[in-house]
């Protein structure tokens, strides 16, 4: 095949959109989609590669691994090295311990599963992982392995007609379950290969049945395909169900520009966009971990910089990495010989050596790692908290006692509280019961329908009211969170206070929750919000870590964000006119002093992320209830 500017451009356009996007996403909202581009690029390529052996009778499966294993290992062990090295000087052992797990991965291209399990990508938390941008490697390698491997198997029994038929009903196979699992598992679908691969796979459709163009059609054909993309960045965003049939826009375009075949249009073949695009894997590499530095120090305009040194860094990188001659392969019992594997191996290796001595914490003085050691999770988070339903009659953990007298019910910021308040209890001789599921709102006056969440807490409010050994009941949730979505992406700004109608159902919902209640019960312990605070509590260590700063106390958050994020649910309990035996537990008095709230305080971490509290940071807010009891059993008395 003759080199295809046309192609070489539409790299660039793809590698520029996605730099964009990671250091400026209001200037590109759909730049993500940089990497649809790639993928239809790729797909093209490798069948147009596979099909032509197939056809002379010269395939080599091990030819084609080794060529691919040449192309993407050593650039991207080198970037795993530079990026483990640094985190040895600068990353808490928490983070390391993600590192070394993500670098691992990220060369045996597996880090697509392990992001999937973790996060979304879109996600705040997406901002402390260096090596998140591999997922798209991942999803590349292992097409690398099965799409050759089933072409192959199918071989022997098809005509190379038929053959060519197999990969248009693959992409449309795949298309189908791509879209319908995009909306069904978003971020799965997000990640994993079984709803990426007709990106792959479409590509491949037009190597195998593109046909030239009339130079008028071609170019008219190639402007609109430009156009495509350009609108698919412009319009498109990270809410979007992706890569569902959204993704046509980006896709389709790409198929266009490759179809019309034009290596003279001024877009895609010109001095910078040609450069730009024999170095956009390398860029690609490097501009991810570059983002995250600027996002982890909290850079102003690091983007002026962050751009620019992705793109010198990249440029090394294609210079004196990927032109770099490694031995060629021809038999597949030479295979052990073969370099670039046994890098990816031994980085692997060390990733996860990281990975079972936990960050290494040795590098760390004591008072460091105490602070580390704190921010542990409950121990039986997995165990008690859903995330998917279950009866709550079947599910809600009791601690100490099966005759609980408290209950705890919420979302999962009820799930540490819950540990704490009944280690608390434990000394007192009663038992708690924990009914939390996650991201589930106050709902008991909606619908059922197809919700489980609505399901589940309707169920959980009635096994509460129902027990009559339950007396106390403790309710936590995460409520502007709920009622207006997340905090990190719009921070320090307050997000919108839009759709007011579904604002009101929940707190209508909130309400009847606590009135009926308190009616059934003794007594009510309303949780007022945990401060969310600016960065995960990672990030703010390793940032405290890096300027050497005192970590006994990190600022978090400062009272005037906090009041305004949660101005509606606060304002909206000042005027509730609930009975005498509902009371608040002001978590703002745990958290924060007169004009600041923290992550850590005292030396001890209140926080596992940057809205979660830890166990320690609970067992504040569970001596809080302890003593506003007590003093209410005094009074009685």
């Amino acid at each position: 095949m003759n080199f295809r500017y046309d192609i070489n451009g539409l790299r660039a356009i793809a590698v520029i959109a996605v730099v964009i996007f990671h250091f400026a996403p209001s200037l590109l909202p759909g730049g993500f989609a940089g990497v649809d581009v790639f993928f239809v690029i790729s797909g093209f390529l490798m069948t147009s590669i596979i099909f032509r052996g197939v056809e002379k009778d010269t395939f080599s499966l091990t030819k084609f691994y080794i060529a691919r294993a040449n192309r993407i290992i050593p650039a991207l062990a080198l970037l795993c090295a530079v990026v483990m090295i640094f985190g040895w000087f600068y990353l808490l052992p928490t983070a390391y311990t993600a590192l070394g797990k993500h670098a691992a991965g990220s060369v045996t291209f597996i880090s697509n599963f392990m992001y999937w399990l973790e996060s979304g990508y879109f996600d705040s938390s997406s901002h402390s992982k260096w090596l998140l941008h591999t997922w798209s490697l991942a999803v590349e390698w292992q097409f690398y392995i099965f799409y050759p491997l089933i072409l192959l198997a199918l071989k022997p029994f098809l005509s190379l007609d038929h053959l060519k038929r197999v990969v248009v009903f693959l992409t449309l196979t795949f298309f189908i379950f791509g879209v319908y699992s995009s909306f069904k598992w978003p971020n799965a679908s997000y990640f994993l290969i079984s709803a990426r691969a007709w990106e792959l796979t479409i590509g491949g459709v037009i190597a195998l049945y593109g046909r030239p163009l009339t130079d008028v059609s071609a170019r008219w054909v190639n402007l609109a395909g430009l156009a495509l993309i350009a609108y698919a960045y412009a319009i498109v965003d990270n809410k979007m169900a992706w890569p569902g049939y959204a993704a046509l826009l980006p896709v389709v375009g790409t198929l266009l520009v490759i179809v019309a075949n034009v290596q003279t249009n001024f877009v895609t073949n010109n001095v910078v966009f040609q450069a730009l695009g024999r170095w956009s894997y390398s860029i690609y590499l490097w501009h991810w971990p570059i983002a995250v530095l600027g996002y982890q120090y909290e850079i102003a305009y690091w983007w002026t910089i962050g751009i620019p040194l992705s793109v010198l860094l990249g440029w090394l990188s294609y210079r004196y990495v990927e032109q770099f001659e490694w031995r060629a392969i021809k038999e597949f019992k030479q295979f052990w010989k073969a370099k670039p594997l046994w890098i990816a191996a031994s980085l692997s290796a060390v990733g996860v050596w990281v990975l079972m001595q936990n960050g290494v914490m040795q590098r760390f003085d004591a008072a460091t790692v105490e602070t580390i050691k704190t921010a542990q999770h409950s121990p039986y988070r997995d165990q008690c908290h859903l995330h998917e339903y279950k009866p709550p009659a079947n599910s809600a953990c009791d601690f100490v006692d099966k005759n609980a007298r408290w209950a705890v019910l919420g979302d999962s910021h009820s799930v540490e509280l819950s540990y704490a308040l009944a280690r608390r209890l434990k000394a007192q001789k009663e038992g708690l019961r924990q009914y939390s599921f996650s991201g589930c709102p106050p709902s008991l006056l909606q619908e059922v329908g197809m919700s489980k969440c609505t399901r589940w807490y309707q169920e959980a409010f009635a096994d509460i009211q129902a027990d009559a050994n339950i007396e106390h009941v403790v309710m936590s949730h995460r409520f502007s969170w709920t009622l207006f979505g997340e905090h990190s992406e719009v921070y320090p700004d307050v997000p919108a206070q839009e759709n007011m109608e579904r604002v009101n159902r929940i707190l209508n919902s909130l309400d009847a929750a606590i009135v009926q209640l308190a009616e059934n019960k003794r007594t009510v312990y309303v949780m007022l919000p945990v401060p969310e605070i600016r960065r995960e509590l990672r990030t703010l260590l390793t940032q405290a870590h890096a300027d050497s700063a005192d970590m006994s106390q990190v600022k978090g958050t400062d009272t005037d964000y906090y009041e305004r994020r949660n101005q509606v649910i606060l304002q909206h309990f000042e005027q509730a006119d609930y009975p005498d035996n509902v009371f608040f537990i002001n978590s703002r008095d745990a958290f924060c002093g007169r004009e600041e709230c923290y992550a850590v305080d005292a030396g001890k971490s209140l926080y596992l992320d940057d809205n979660h509290p830890s166990v320690h940071g609970a067992s504040i807010l569970a001596d809080m209830v302890i003593q506003k009891h007590k003093a209410l059993v005094m009074e009685k008395h």
